[in-house]
């Protein structure tokens, strides 16, 4: 073989060999970064793969929300009104989280099937739904009663 092309195809191999460095490094790190959303009837089945990040989205059950009086510790119930999950949040939550909105909760599901949340996002306001936790509604059969009550709540104004 010919010394240059013997140098190209070692070039080549080179390059090949960096090339599939880089994708499989970028395929690690983008596997590690991804959050799936589940809502509460898959996390209450058991479709969520353990110790995964994972993002869960539903409305905050009325009347569940109950606060640590020492720490910053705050549970309450997410649902998507078929199924329920309980979730266990230590921080301090958005200002316009409330009973009865929804929400997205990124964090992970523990032994007792409770998801223990590392953040908490809350709808900015009253018109908006996170496109994934609209669904989850759809699919429940609950959109259509929450949209009756907008409109009963905008005739009313």
């Amino acid at each position: 073989m010919h010394p240059k092309r013997k140098q190209r195809l070692m070039l080549i191999g080179f390059l090949l060999a960096g090339f599939s460095v880089v994708i499989g490094l970028a395929m690690f790190a983008l596997s590690e970064n991804i959050n799936l959303f589940y809502n509460p009837t898959q996390i209450a089945a058991g479709d969520v793969p353990s110790g995964a990040k994972i993002r869960a989205g539903g409305m905050v059950r009325e009347g569940s929300v109950s606060r640590d009086e020492t720490t910053l510790l705050v549970s309450f119930v997410l649902t998507d009104y078929n199924a329920d999950v309980r979730v266990q949040y230590k921080g301090i939550l958005p200002d316009l989280f409330r009973e009865g909105q929804g929400i997205v909760a990124l964090g992970r599901i523990d032994e007792n099937g409770h998801l223990v949340a590392e953040e908490v996002l809350a709808k900015h306001d009253e018109n908006y739904m996170p496109p994934e936790v609209m669904d989850a509604l759809e699919k429940s059969g609950y959109s259509d009663k929450m949209n009756q009550g907008y409109q009963y709540e905008e005739t009313q104004q």
